[in-house]
């Protein structure tokens, strides 16, 4: 799947700024991408990209928009439509990451070939699976996992192979969410496939490789988040992690959406992870913390992470603020120890 660049990123009328996560993953990864936002609200989150219309961005190049907002249930409000059939008239194609097809809605995908354009259900594409073995596989493999959704996973595994190749070293990150997949231009959307083929889906997508090339993978969900935890058991099982990264937001007062579930003890969820990883790689161990401090001031931020280091014994890190370097620099002297 190749979607034509570049994009012009559609933010709808969302409030949440967790809810523009997508979008803003692309402008942090694929700046060079993006030629400007559509916001349908003024309240609604800004990137610091132009604000413009359809027509401007179509005038500016946009050969796709991409729907760049994430909600609960993936589906395409009503009032979003209007942009999507604007966006074709003006022959964009258009790209979600929405359960909900774009596909599905039949003035748009009628109007779409007659317009020549295509109609990118990215979170619907992936090559024929099957079901999963567990049967160990060469290579090495990092797994970004979370105390909850949306506490940085994608970022942590880009931000961790880019470390990686910085240092010369054979890495890929593989893409398991609809952010992912556009940002890395290939990968699949482990939350839209079949339970059954969940591990299987992962499996593929991190297949045995060279012994020095290491998999980043993008982890989802979390295992207990009482909605998403499935995904995230058949990813970790898939993965086979060789280590596992630890996400987790400073400050979050409960899980996402759901004001009646507080935001699990840590110490809980690393051994949760550990346990569940063990299944398909009984050496996997824990090789750090990626932790999202922007609630806190520097002071209070340092003070979490160095606490955490000291109960755990492995390097914290917000790598937006602080950078991902301790956390890649653990992960090849684990590796190096040949204790796995």
């Amino acid at each position: 799947m190749q979607i034509p660049q570049p994009y012009l990123l559609f933010l709808g009328d969302v409030r949440d700024p967790l809810a523009v996560k997508m979008a803003r993953g692309i402008l942090a990864w694929r700046p060079e991408a993006c030629v400007g936002q559509l916001r349908l609200d003024a309240q609604t989150p800004d990137l610091g990209l132009d604000d413009l219309t359809v027509a401007e961005a179509a005038a500016r190049g946009a050969r796709t928009m991409v729907i760049g907002t994430a909600n609960a249930g993936g589906k395409l409000p009503i009032q979003w439509l209007d942009s999507v059939r604007e966006a074709v008239a003006h022959g964009m194609n258009v790209a979600s990451g929405m359960h909900q097809r774009l596909g599905a809605v039949e003035d748009i995908a009628a109007a779409a070939r007659g317009k020549g354009v295509e109609l990118f259900d990215v979170r619907h594409v992936h090559p024929p699976l099957e079901v999963g073995n567990g049967a160990r596989r060469p290579g090495k493999r990092v797994l970004s996992v979370g105390t909850d959704c949306s506490v940085g996973k994608m970022f942590t595994a880009l931000a961790l192979e880019a470390e990686l190749k910085k240092r010369g070293i054979d890495a890929d990150f593989r893409a398991t969410g609809q952010s992912g997949i556009m940002i890395a231009g290939e990968g699949i959307a482990i939350d839209a496939v079949i339970a059954d083929f969940i591990s299987g889906a992962v499996e593929q997508l991190t297949p045995a490789n060279d012994t020095d090339h290491w998999d980043v993978i993008e982890g989802q969900g979390s295992l207990l988040n009482p909605a998403y935890a499935g995904v995230s058991m058949g990813l970790i099982h898939g993965a086979q992690p060789d280590y596992l990264i630890m996400c987790h937001e400073l400050g979050r007062p409960h899980m996402r959406h759901m004001s009646h579930f507080p935001v699990p003890d840590i110490n809980a969820c690393v051994e949760l992870n550990l346990t569940c990883a063990r299944v398909t790689n009984p050496a996997v161990r824990l090789a750090g913390f990626s932790v999202n401090t922007s609630s806190a001031n520097e002071e209070e931020a340092r003070t979490f992470l160095q606490e955490l280091e000291r109960r755990f014994g492995v390097p914290a890190t917000d790598p937006v603020r602080f950078g991902i370097e301790k956390v890649a620099s653990h992960l090849l002297a684990l590796d190096a120890q040949g204790d796995r």
